[in-house]
């Protein structure tokens, strides 16, 4: 028996646990996503708002999902909330935590896309008549999306990988099932790699992916 079999072996032993982890650590970041993106927009439509308080409050929300890590929101909501009453399941938590930092994140990606437009535009959509919310979604939006959609992607791989933080709230994801695995065999180092690879298989693709876009979104501009 060469010392290959024994490892390859021991990875498909644990693989199937591994891809039902894998399985929750992608739905974590799905529904995380879907609320993310457009409570993002959301932030950065009130950060770029002219009336000051709904800046200035944007802002504070901003900052503070950005100011502080995930783990530290996830704590908060999972741990702090029930001081208030509210007590939530380790799934919604996390997705709660996550969905709020990576909305925070993609409103500063939103920002700095709508502020590469030039200032033209928006002077152009005025000058036809068109509606301030008309001109927002239909001119100057899509010219943003150059810039927008790449670092979007960019910055959902990271929200995939920061799912492994719910582990620490004994969500079933990826990193959970790892660990329950290792503790069974004590082969911490085998599991984990396998753990890692697992992430690779999603992560690299979705790199990849994203590279290609940026650059057929500069040639096509």
């Amino acid at each position: 028996m060469t010392t290959q079999e024994p490892l390859l072996q021991f990875w498909a032993e644990g693989l199937p646990g591994m891809l039902h982890g894998l399985q929750t650590s992608a739905l974590l970041a799905g529904v995380s996503m879907i609320i993310g993106l457009p409570l993002g927009l959301l932030l950065c439509m009130m950060v770029m708002s002219h009336n000051r308080f709904t800046s200035a409050l944007g802002l504070v929300i901003v900052e503070i999902g950005r100011g502080m890590p995930a783990l530290v929101i996830l704590y908060l909501v999972y741990f702090g909330l029930p001081t208030f009453g509210v007590l939530l399941d380790s799934f919604p938590s996390a997705i709660i935590a996550l969905a709020w930092n990576y909305s925070c994140y993609c409103s500063e990606i939103f920002r700095a896309g709508i502020q590469s437009v030039p200032g033209g535009q928006s002077e152009a959509g005025d000058a036809l008549g068109l509606a301030g919310g008309t001109t927002f979604f239909y001119v100057i939006l899509p010219q943003a999306f150059r810039s927008i959609v790449p670092a979007l992607l960019g910055q959902t791989i990271l929200l995939f990988q920061d799912t492994s933080l719910a582990y620490t709230v004994a969500v079933p994801e990826l990193m959970k099932e790892a660990y329950t695995y290792g503790s069974t065999t004590f082969q911490y180092l085998r599991v984990f790699v396998l753990a890692g690879i697992c992430y690779a298989v999603v992560t690299l693709p979705a790199s990849w992916i994203t590279r290609w876009l940026e650059r057929r979104l500069a040639l096509s501009y």
